[in-house]
């Protein structure tokens, strides 16, 4: 039995597509119909048809031409796919184990330069070398890096699907297009026995000469591309676990149509205490603990409905977290963790909470014996799970914005303007401003906060400084 029913080429305008179709096609064994879902064109410009399913009767049901491509194809049946075709078929096509996954790519400068031509010239394919037309490229920094940023999300794209369906591709180069090994290797991936004995050589190539010939201002190009990050050196490092969006916890007013998506470890008690203020009743009669069914008819039911999130500062969340949850013991604390703190990461707490004994160094010694813990727990190199109070708030928004991104993301320390704005944009238009929290703890931050312990937690939590722009919190 055949491996694979059909075959799907992704690849991009530019990446010797056409002539690896054309190659594909000199097998017996396959049947390639161009770019079959184009949203422009049924498989070639100027065709009707593929396979006797029309363009109106593709885009009413694309299932239905996959199906005679895999039907009615002379043997193998397949098509090029490009990052801007119907949407509709990678949902088919990727899900399916049954459709040969292949994946071109080329050097993206190449491919840019060889468009650009393309689109001076009017020139798309070339069979005879004396009706070759000749242009030169400008390059364009931004361009360029917004077409460099689609082509890499696409392929981000195809990986990840191919990894969590379980499945491989087989990869080609620009390069490989001219390896007749490699064609015959690719026929072999796709289950046939059949050999080429040489490649296609009906399609010639447009722009053989060097990229300094094609780029009229190429010394601007090399300038500009020697600052990309070709190896993402500049990346922050993340090791968190992918989190979610956490619907359950969120808080509504008891009737203005106002949303709060917490950040644990943030202002929760005081941005709670101004929802049930701006109605008139008290937090506990708060709707809470609805599920993403629940929270969808909220929704619905709420027109004109606002969301937000507070966000504090990463020294002011980290102590807060570690008096909260560490520090003391009782209920809602992590007595389990705590412990293992105390006995196996040395971090020096007091057995039985703080006590007359408990001064300001032994608190900010205990303290910055949590943020180095911080500092492993979030670099993955502990067995303590990266609890919500303390998971970097970057990744609290990406699992957040599984469910639905906050309309408003603002800073705890800008809530007492922001908030009663927001309220007013919904009809509340004599809203308070929120109370300011108390200092956590036995000692307040200000009286431990120094240079080391904003090195340390800006180490830590280095994501949300770049990704919010926090500034020192002194």
């Amino acid at each position: 039995m055949a491996p694979f029913d059909y075959f799907v080429l992704f690849a991009e305008m530019r990446t010797g597509s056409n002539f690896l179709e054309s190659n594909l096609n000199a097998f017996e064994s396959f049947e390639c119909h161009g770019e079959a879902f184009n949203p422009h064109f049924i498989g070639y410009p100027n065709r009707t048809e593929i396979l006797g399913v029309t363009r109106e009767a593709r885009d009413a049901d694309p299932a239905r031409l996959i199906e005679r491509i895999k039907t009615g194809s002379t043997g193998m049946g397949g098509f090029r796919y490009f990052h801007d075709h119907d949407p509709r078929v990678l949902d088919i096509c990727l899900e399916d184990p049954r459709c040969a996954k292949i994946i071109l790519t080329r050097n993206p400068v190449e491919s840019y330069v060889s468009l650009k031509i393309a689109q001076a010239t009017g020139q798309w394919k070339l069979t005879n070398v004396k009706r070759r037309r000749d242009s030169r490229a400008e390059f364009d920094a931004a361009e360029f890096h917004e077409y460099l940023a689609r082509l890499q999300s696409f392929q981000l794209f195809l990986l990840k699907a191919l990894q969590t369906t379980g499945q491989t591709a087989f990869h080609l180069a620009y390069e490989d297009l001219q390896d007749l090994d490699v064609m015959n290797g690719l026929a072999r991936f796709l289950g046939s026995a059949e050999r080429l004995d040489a490649l296609d050589s009906a399609l010639k190539k447009q722009n053989p000469s060097p990229l300094r010939d094609r780029v009229v201002n190429f010394d601007d190009m090399e300038s500009e591309l020697s600052r990309l990050d070709s190896f993402n050196l500049s990346r922050t490092p993340n090791f968190e676990p992918r989190r979610g969006p956490a619907v359950p916890g969120y808080v509504t007013a008891a009737e203005a149509p106002l949303l709060y998506m917490p950040v644990r470890s943030g202002p929760e008690a005081a941005v709670t205490s101004w929802l049930a203020e701006l109605d008139g009743v008290t937090e506990d009669t708060l709707p809470t603990h609805l599920d993403q069914k629940g929270l969808r008819q909220w929704k619905r039911r709420h027109k004109g409905h606002r969301s937000f999130t507070v966000l504090p500062h990463p020294v002011v969340r980290a102590h807060r977290a570690f008096c909260d949850k560490i520090l003391t013991r009782g209920p809602g604390t992590y007595s389990d963790i705590r412990k293992t703190l105390r006995n196996f990461y040395k971090v020096p707490l007091p057995g039985s909470g703080p006590d007359a004994d408990y001064d300001v160094a032994t608190h900010r010694a205990a303290f910055l014996g949590f943020l180095k813990f911080l500092r492993a727990n979030l670099g993955g190199q502990t067995g303590i799970r990266i609890d919500a109070h303390w998971a970097s708030q970057a990744s609290v928004l990406q699992g957040m914005a599984q469910f639905g991104v906050p309309d408003m993301v603002i800073r705890e320390d800008e809530m007492y303007t922001a908030l009663p704005d927001l309220a007013a944009k919904v009809g509340y238009c004599h809203a308070c401003r929120p109370t300011v929290p108390p200092q956590e703890g036995p000692y307040p931050l200000t009286s431990i906060y120094d240079e080391e312990i904003e090195q340390l937690v800006s180490t830590v939590y280095q994501r949300d400084y770049m990704m919010f722009g926090f500034r020192d919190w002194g």
